[in-house]
């Protein structure tokens, strides 16, 4: 049996990557293009109104993580209490939390952004309400998980008192997983970053936008520009997030 899951593993990888084109000829293939976006991208436009512009547009993708990150853990951590099995909801709440947290993880930020961009406008308002709608159901999830893996010493004791549900929850469950919740809820900023460059990509605000904008017209030197400018961002988000998580209760790597 273990062989057959190994071949059968094989073949799945070979399968997926033949059918992708995936090797050294597509890279060959594309070698001209490539060298002529390198080239373009050397050296970044460092002129005033264009840093001005890439500053204002940096700060609009932060607010849009942190927002839609509030956004996202007041939907999400609810469903996650719901969705967590040693909490013991009922049976119809735990199957109504588990399709809706589904299915907000289901569709991806760039299909919500679009949706919010038809409804609510161009701007960064939708792509807070995507960002924010995919990050609950993660949330949801990996939470509901952090709160199944504690020990399940205290909370047997709690219920042995006549404890409710959420008395349960609040002193036995929550208290176990806080420092993992909060671990889970930084890395969900970290990757609020990322997704609100991509949703941009749509019109939904953000330093995304105006690298669609670069693209879009070519401007090869604002563009190197604009990926400093996300590089910088991700670095100072990931070594802010590794700052608060000592304080926090969170483990630090």
């Amino acid at each position: 049996m273990r062989w057959t899951v190994i071949a059968a593993t094989v073949l799945v990888i070979a399968w997926s990557v033949h059918g992708t084109d995936v090797g050294v000829s597509s890279l060959v293939a594309g070698r001209e293009g490539a060298g002529r976006l390198l080239k373009g991208l050397f050296p970044p436009d460092f002129s005033a109104d264009l840093l001005s512009a890439v500053l204002t547009a940096t700060l609009e993708t932060l607010q849009i993580s942190i927002t839609a990150l509030c956004l996202g853990a007041v939907m999400g951590l609810p469903l996650a209490a719901l969705i967590a099995g040693n909490v013991g909801a009922p049976r119809w709440c735990v199957s109504g939390a588990r399709v809706v947290a589904a299915f907000l993880r289901g569709v991806p930020e760039l299909l919500w952004a679009l949706l919010f961009v038809a409804t609510v406008g161009l701007g960064p308002a939708a792509g807070v309400y995507a960002v924010a709608l995919h990050a609950a159901g993660l949330l949801a999830k990996l939470c509901s998980e952090q709160m199944e893996a504690v020990d399940p010493a205290p909370v047997e004791a709690m219920r042995l008192t006549g404890a409710s549900r959420t008395a349960t929850m609040l002193l036995a469950i929550l208290p176990q997983s806080r420092s993992g919740i909060v671990s889970l809820l930084l890395y969900q900023w970290e990757c609020n970053i990322r997704s609100s460059t991509v949703v941009g990509f749509v019109g939904a605000g953000g330093i995304g936008q105006a690298l669609g904008i670069s693209l879009s017209l070519f401007r090869y030197e604002e563009l190197a520009t604009l990926l400093i400018a996300v590089l910088l961002l991700i670095l100072g988000v990931d070594r802010i997030s590794r700052l608060l998580r000592k304080p926090l209760g969170a483990a630090t790597r």
